[in-house]
């Protein structure tokens, strides 16, 4: 798969600063990567509740990051 654009980055999250989009891209996560994590941050009761593992690697990074740019509730705060 391909590296994330800033399209792709904003088709999941909706507006991001540059400096998330940077961090993003650091990880070299790709679009599904980023989908799984972000569904991860939002609804994480769910996934579990499915018996989904929990995510490891390049997912749970970008589950950490995002945490750091969202709100206590997991409402995005991104921009």
């Amino acid at each position: 798969m391909t590296a994330l654009t800033r399209e792709g980055v904003q088709r999941i999250l909706g507006p991001v600063d540059n400096t998330l989009l940077a961090e993003i891209a650091a990880t070299g996560a790709n679009e599904r990567e980023l989908a799984e994590a972000h569904a991860w941050l939002v609804n994480d009761d769910a996934l579990v509740n499915e018996f989904r593992p929990l995510p490891t690697g390049r997912i749970a990074e970008l589950v950490d990051l995002l945490q750091r740019y969202s709100g206590a509730g997991g409402e995005e705060d991104m921009d």
